[in-house]
């Protein structure tokens, strides 16, 4: 492969490695938040026993989950680039 054809797939990972730590990053500083939503309308839905609190409890517990879910795929896809990105260097120093 190129020079140039290695360079632009290394540009391209970066700026693909830079937009998924940006949105890891933000997923990380909501996460508490969804997380500390969900422990409170589990434990309200614990106390009123009421139908219309544990479905709440469990939507909230079902955005959390998704959201842990989404930070593992991003985590996945970051370290696969970052290989993928170790693999242009190295081509592009000869190695």
């Amino acid at each position: 492969m190129g020079g140039w054809t290695t360079k632009r797939r290394l540009r391209r990972t970066s700026d693909r490695l830079r937009q998924l730590r940006t949105d890891l990053q933000v997923l990380d500083e909501q996460r508490p938040y969804v997380v500390d939503e969900a422990d409170d309308l589990d434990l309200r839905a614990l106390v009123s026993d009421a139908p219309f609190d544990r479905h709440e409890a469990r939507e909230a517990a079902g955005h959390a989950a998704a959201m842990m879910r989404q930070r593992q795929h991003l985590l996945d896809q970051i370290a696969r680039l970052e290989a993928q990105q170790d693999r242009l260097l190295d081509r592009l120093g000869g190695g």
